[in-house]
């Protein structure tokens, strides 16, 4: 069963008696799949390397639920990203890459890779400060008291947390259109996916706006289309599930769980609405990747806005907040009386997988950031990039995936609930991503790559986020860290006439025809 004790974003670390210190040319911080990326190429390319997670897993997202992978354009994935989906195919007997897999799976790969190249990884480390001198990271202290010294770091946190120690610029939040010329930024109504197909009332008693409103549903005025505010968009889990009843586990009753906070999505079922578990992309042995979908579903719209500027301690509330939401709506919808029979019958086929994340409670310790800081470089990408009018010339890798943004808010107009700020407009085709997008401004700091929380407006980002494309960038930042090195060049200076010709070298793409 769960043991939601284990179940956590963090955990203090208390200062070790004997605190080690690192030395290493590249220094990578974040073990999501692009830190994963980063280190291997790193390593391919002579270079020692310390790999700092966050968290006990590697992988991000790739190993933490996401197994129908977001991609937009299979074409566009080149170098190790494109190495990681063949060697998902390999696992499943196929001489082909393939894109939906297990997390474990993943896990295994990402594993083995770091095994195979020998790369220290130093789990459970959580960034305290950094020694920045004369616009260069000279070293980083976790809250341990260990110390990491390099040439050359990578930000490859979800978070941007090495970023913003650096001093970066960055932005969290949705930008006004009028910012980059956009149309698709800030706030935004319009667009009928993933909002409600039935009146739906917000008020605790129906009718009364004067009894306050259900659980999810905020007080906020309206606003205007297109303008900035500091909503992000909503996280949820993207949780395995499995069909088979000789490796499932009934849903449980998670410790914080509220009945009254399923009271909208309830009277939205009872409204003619059944679509929370719509989204469903079945996964090889009778599992699935369940992600949101519709009016009320897995997202916590609005459970989020603190999470990128928030402390460890505030963080691990909303971890388990998203928690308890994500668990308590699978028990809600399983065992709760009031729904529907032939709805908790549909749910009693679906459970927990038993061999899924078995050291950590059966459920994924990733929940999904969607996003969160955003670097503000010499060039930020926009929407402009996306639709194909302005194409950058220091291209790193492509991105494929649609504009998207998912819900921001959950508000009321005329007396019913309402999402607001769901897109989903299509790029034009696979477009290049800026080298100068994942360096900070020179005069910031000259030794650190981004290639997760890259430059990038929030409607841009919404394109650019998915896992094959951070396994792309972190790549290519690993790459640009060694000419880096080997010039003895900041970072910004690197001379992308090598820097093109070494990835190309390394089959990653970076036109598309």
């Amino acid at each position: 069963m769960t043991d939601f004790s284990k179940v956590h974003y963090y955990r203090k670390q208390e200062q070790s008696a004997q605190p080690v210190k690192v030395k290493t040319d590249v220094c990578i911080y974040g073990a999501s799949s692009a830190g994963v990326a980063a280190a291997v190429q790193a390593h391919r390319m002579g270079h020692t390397v310390a790999l700092v997670a966050f968290g006990s897993r590697l992988g991000g997202l790739s190993s933490g639920g996401l197994g129908a992978t977001d991609i937009g354009n299979k074409a566009a994935i080149g170098g190790i990203s494109r190495e990681f989906y063949d060697a998902v195919g390999r696992h499943y007997g196929k001489d082909k890459p393939q894109w939906i897999f297990e997390p474990h799976v993943a896990q295994k790969i990402f594993n083995e890779w770091i095994e195979e190249c020998g790369i220290p990884v130093y789990y459970n480390q959580h960034l305290h400060k950094a020694d920045v001198h004369a616009g260069r990271l000279a070293r980083i202290w976790m809250e341990n008291g260990n110390e990491f010294a390099a040439d050359v770091y990578i930000d490859a946190t979800y978070e941007g947390d090495l970023l913003a120690m650096a001093g970066v610029s960055y932005h969290a939040g949705r930008e006004s259109n009028s910012v980059y010329r956009e149309t698709l930024n800030g706030i935004h109504y319009g667009h009928p996916n993933h909002n409600f197909k039935a009146w739906t009332d917000p008020y605790c008693i129906p009718g009364k706006p004067d009894s306050g409103l259900l659980y999810g549903v905020a007080d906020e005025h309206p606003g205007i289309q297109g303008q900035g505010d500091s909503c992000i968009q909503a996280y949820n889990f993207r949780i395995c599930l499995s069909e088979n009843p000789d490796n499932r586990f009934a849903f449980p009753m998670p410790p914080g769980y509220s009945p009254e906070h399923y009271e909208l999505l309830l009277r939205y079922i009872h409204n003619g609405v059944w679509d929370a578990m719509r989204l469903n992309i079945r996964m090889p042995n009778g599992k699935t990747d369940l992600n949101n979908y519709g009016g009320v579903s897995t997202d916590l719209i609005g459970g989020n806005y603190d999470w990128p500027e928030g402390s460890y301690e505030h963080r691990e509330r909303i971890f388990q907040e998203h928690l308890n939401y994500n668990m308590g709506m699978l028990y809600f919808l399983s065992n709760d009386e009031r729904v529907p029979l032939n709805i908790r019958k549909e749910m009693s086929t679906w459970g927990l997988p038993a061999d899924e994340y078995t050291d950590n409670g059966l459920w994924t310790p990733q929940l999904y950031i969607r996003e969160a800081r955003r670097m503000i470089s010499d060039v930020v990408m926009t929407e402009s990039h996306c639709r194909g009018s302005e194409v950058v010339t220091d291209s790193i890798g492509l991105a494929a995936y649609q504009m998207d943004s998912h819900n921001c808010r959950r508000i009321v107009l005329d007396g019913r609930c309402v999402n607001e700020g769901n897109v989903e407009v299509g790029a034009s085709a696979p477009y290049p991503i800026s080298y100068r997008s994942i360096v900070p401004k020179g005069e910031e700091c000259t030794n650190l790559l981004v290639p997760v929380c890259l430059s990038s407006s929030h409607i841009a980002y919404g394109s650019i986020r998915m896992e094959p494309v951070f396994m792309v960038l972190g790549q290519s930042a690993a790459v640009a860290a060694s000419i880096s090195m080997a010039q003895q060049v900041p970072v910004q200076e690197v001379d992308y006439g090598l820097l093109q010709e070494e990835l190309l070298r390394l089959n990653q793409i970076l036109q598309f025809t």
